[in-house]
């Protein structure tokens, strides 16, 4: 059982996109969120993208925090929730996604519902569907790393859609370089006693191949994984005699 969801806690909610070179899709995702969270303030972190993204996320009313040079995804959305926090009314949930979910990006309401009734603190969005990917590698060391770090069992480990409590979000910071982001977070999460479920939604995305470009991809991937992988190993809590 993790720690108690206050009372009362019914503040506002932040969302935060992480995104490079979706030029082509952020617009739609940052409408897609606006019309399903009314009145949510609305964040992208742009990892230094080259292909306009940061302005076309700004057109479309979203704060957009990015630097100059290229960070990596867990240290750019870390910058952009740091930012998120620090305002003088703070949201009390965030809700994290990838940039290229577009219009379905409308469909993220039940994981921010799931928290909200206290179902959970930490609510992941598995994919109902699955489009494109490789054979299984990254995905399946994703899984068996979380549960040898923590002993949770997951089907959507690298999934970067997350509704989670403010409280939930500062425990997990700063967040894991890279494409470690998601494991770092559920590890930690789960480690400090937090409550983390999965959820079924129909999401769409840009999937990688089994072509040269889809393999460079999960090869990074599998080099941030084993890196988190290694960092939170050697940070293993002690057991209770």
């Amino acid at each position: 059982m993790g720690p108690e969801r206050a009372a009362g806690d019914e503040g506002g909610l932040a969302a935060i996109v992480a995104a490079r070179n979706e030029a082509d899709r952020i617009a739609d995702t940052v409408r897609a969120l606006r019309g399903a969270f009314p009145g949510a303030h609305i964040w992208v972190a742009d990892d230094a993208s080259e292909d306009g993204t940061a302005e076309v996320a700004m057109a479309a009313g979203a704060e957009v925090v990015s630097r100059g040079r290229p960070h990596g995804k867990g240290a750019n959305v870390a910058a952009a929730a740091e930012a998120a926090l620090s305002v003088p009314a703070p949201p009390a949930l965030v809700l994290l996604c990838d940039g290229d979910l577009g219009a379905s990006a409308a469909r993220l309401a039940p994981l921010v519902d799931a928290v909200g009734r206290g179902e959970c603190d930490l609510a992941v969005a598995a994919f109902s569907r699955r489009v494109g990917g490789g054979f299984g590698l990254a995905l399946g060391f994703a899984r068996w790393a979380i549960h040898r770090l923590c002993g949770l069992r997951t089907e959507a480990p690298i999934s970067g859609q997350r509704a989670l409590r403010a409280e939930t979000l500062r425990a997990t910071l700063p967040f894991a370089a890279g494409y470690g982001m998601e494991i770092g977070m559920t590890v930690d999460a789960v480690r400090a006693g937090y409550r983390l479920r999965e959820y079924e939604v129909d999401l769409e995305h840009r999937a990688t191949g089994k072509n040269v470009r889809g393999f460079a991809h999960r090869a990074r991937q599998l080099r941030d994984f084993l890196r988190v992988f290694a960092s939170r190993a050697r940070s293993r809590p002690p057991k209770v005699q």
